[in-house]
């Protein structure tokens, strides 16, 4: 359904991403943005979207293995290794990753024009800026394409919003294909959504609870869920996802919203970077979910100048397939 970017950087942004205040741990809590702090690519300051039970921020390492589990990561691939789609700088020309930004009840809300997926769509109007960052962006201001999600986080309503195919307009709306609504303190995360509808994601997932974030590794710990991206998917959605984006019947394909989790028997090397020891240890504790169609076993991220693109792809590589097992999947959604 939709492309990803890929690759590794060459240009700093340094301008784009507020620099790493102190070094202490941020106290956690969960379900309240309002210690996270304002702008594009904020720290959040040990915010964690949704409740500690929610299905994003569920311990999973000890959950049963799917029986079905050897032939679903056979088809993502055994012996492909992980790969960052978000880093530092550019690559051809455009920021790497998924961005968003942190705002207030100070930012007004404005109308959103709704295109392709309307009828699934929550209707706007949402507080999102002017300059708010485009996933694909280029910082030379050239012209782009892509999936051009825009993530705004509100700190003070709790509410993520969360818009695919996005393009500002001079009057200060916003035109996307996509809109969806989300509640960051509840587990009822999208009250208006029906069984089936797509989000700004393929899977009808929130983006935002899944990116790996500069300001959330840099400590040592994620206590959430990852997403990633496979070539192929299945014409069905496991919980929590609500969409599914494949014709394809196979049973040996993922729907989306399978969960995969890294093996407790894969030992996660001393030298490693601290960014991806972090992220190794989150995939086994909280796993990672099949969020849209794309390059196989790519993580999604927030851009960030922080990140250091050689560490991340040179380590992440060396995890494959083989090293992770599906989490036991509950009632499957077809047509």
């Amino acid at each position: 359904m939709r492309a990803s970017l890929v690759g590794v950087a060459a240009t700093a942004l340094l301008t784009l991403w507020p620099a790493l205040v102190g070094s202490a741990t941020p106290p956690v809590v969960y379900g309240s943005m309002a210690g996270a702090s304002l702008g594009a690519g904020a720290s959040l300051n040990g915010a964690i979207p949704f409740p500690a039970n929610n299905a994003w921020n569920t311990d999973i390492s000890k959950a049963a293995v799917d029986p079905n589990s050897a032939h679903l990561i056979t088809s993502i691939g055994m012996t492909v290794g992980l790969h960052p789609d978000f880093g530092s700088g550019t690559w051809d020309g455009s920021i790497i990753g998924i961005p968003y930004v942190v705002v207030s009840s100070s930012t007004p809300p404005v109308a959103i024009v709704l295109g392709l997926y309307k009828s699934e769509s929550d209707p706007g109007p949402f507080p999102v800026p002017r300059n708010a960052p485009i996933e694909g962006s280029r910082p030379d201001g050239k012209a782009f394409s892509g999936d051009r999600h825009v993530l705004v986080i509100d700190k003070t309503t709790n509410r993520l919003y969360e818009m695919y195919n996005a393009f500002p307009q001079t009057n200060g709306s916003w035109r996307a294909d996509s809109a969806a609504l989300f509640d960051l303190n509840s587990n009822d995360v999208r009250p208006t959504a029906k069984p089936g509808w797509t989000s700004a994601d393929a899977a009808g997932l929130p983006i935002f609870p899944g990116l790996a974030r500069y300001d959330e590794v840099s400590t040592g710990v994620i206590r959430h869920a990852l997403r990633f991206t496979v070539g192929q998917t299945r014409e069905a959605y496991v919980a929590p996802a609500n969409h599914w984006a494949s014709s394809q019947t196979s049973p040996y394909l993922p729907p989306m919203g399978m969960r995969v989790r890294l093996k407790a028997s894969y030992v996660i090397p001393a030298g490693f970077s601290t960014e991806t020891k972090a992220i190794l240890q989150a995939l086994k504790t909280y796993g990672m979910f099949v969020a849209d169609n794309g390059s196989n076993w790519y993580i999604s991220g927030a851009p960030d100048p922080r990140w250091n693109n050689s560490a991340l792809v040179g380590e992440l590589a060396t995890v494959k397939g083989s090293n992770f097992e599906v989490v036991k999947m509950g009632p499957l959604h077809t047509p």
